[in-house]
């Protein structure tokens, strides 16, 4: 019987570490039966060369855009505004969480109301069925005043110096009002630090509304590109990547950034160490 050529000339080409076992075989085969095969012979076959991606380069930022609410401001006080009322102080983590939900539904609808509006009536809301040690509306009084006392996080003043110190513009991008903002800085020394104080009120949506960074933007007349946002909200940091930003999330806390929202270009656990990681 005549042996395969084609069947051996294929298992030379795919399964090169068998060719000795083959050899073999042929020795074994009369010499009129070995003249007949013609094993092919095939290019050496080489392996692609496996590189790891490379992540897209942003462009070095000229102009940093601070949130203000829980970003420079700490607003672990507020729980005390509703302690005094004689209410949980976890109450005052629902309020604000209520608040930025309606605030967010409105710019969903294409509305556009101030943040002290929207706060003022999810306050009302949640304090109408309690007992209160004061009438509602002194209630409502007491805690929206509480804005005005806030101080800065212990991180926010050497951060905003150092970097300031790298010759980076630096001005707020927040859903409340400026005034409440220039109150904040002033109290903590640092308005000078600020080019200028920003609000959605003036961009006609809030964050994380694609028309409030471009707001920002076009104030500072930079390119969205050239501005990094800085927050301690994915739903900010996520929103303004969308518009375009470069982004740094501040995780004074160490939580997990959620999955479902475009992740930070930075992550830092306190301001001076986002001034390290741009002036490298």
């Amino acid at each position: 019987m005549r042996p395969d050529t084609t069947l051996y000339s294929v298992h030379v080409q795919s399964t090169p570490v068998a060719r000795p076992h083959l050899d073999n075989l042929l020795t074994s085969l009369p010499s009129s039966a070995r003249r007949t095969l013609r094993p092919v012979a095939r290019p050496e076959r080489r392996l692609p060369t496996l590189t790891a991606p490379r992540s897209p380069v942003s462009q070095s930022p000229s102009v940093v855009v601070f949130d203000v609410n829980e970003t420079l401001s700490d607003l672990s006080p507020m729980a005390d505004r509703f302690t005094d009322l004689g209410l949980p102080g976890s109450m005052a983590t629902l309020w604000f969480a209520e608040l930025l939900r309606d605030g967010f539904a409105l710019t969903a609808a294409g509305a556009s109301e101030k943040f002290s509006e929207v706060a003022d009536g999810v306050l009302r809301t949640l304090l109408a069925p309690e007992e209160l040690d004061r009438d509602l509306d002194a209630a409502v009084q007491h805690v929206m005043s509480g804005f005005a006392a806030l101080p800065v996080h212990p991180d926010v003043p050497d951060g905003i110096r150092a970097l300031g110190d790298l010759g980076l513009r630096l001005v707020t991008l927040t859903n409340g009002s400026t005034a409440v903002g220039e109150q904040l800085l002033t109290r903590a020394g640092l308005r000078e630090a600020f080019e200028t104080l920003l609000s959605v009120e003036d961009a006609g949506a809030w964050k994380p509304g694609p028309a409030s960074y471009a707001y920002a933007a076009q104030t500072c007349r930079v390119s969205v590109a050239e501005m990094l946002l800085v927050a301690v909200h994915p739903w900010d940091i996520d929103g303004a990547s969308r518009a375009g930003l470069s982004t740094a999330w501040v995780s004074r806390a160490g939580g997990h950034y959620p999955a479902h929202f475009r992740p930070p270009t930075y992550t830092v656990r306190a301001l001076p160490e986002l001034a390290e990681l741009l002036a490298r």
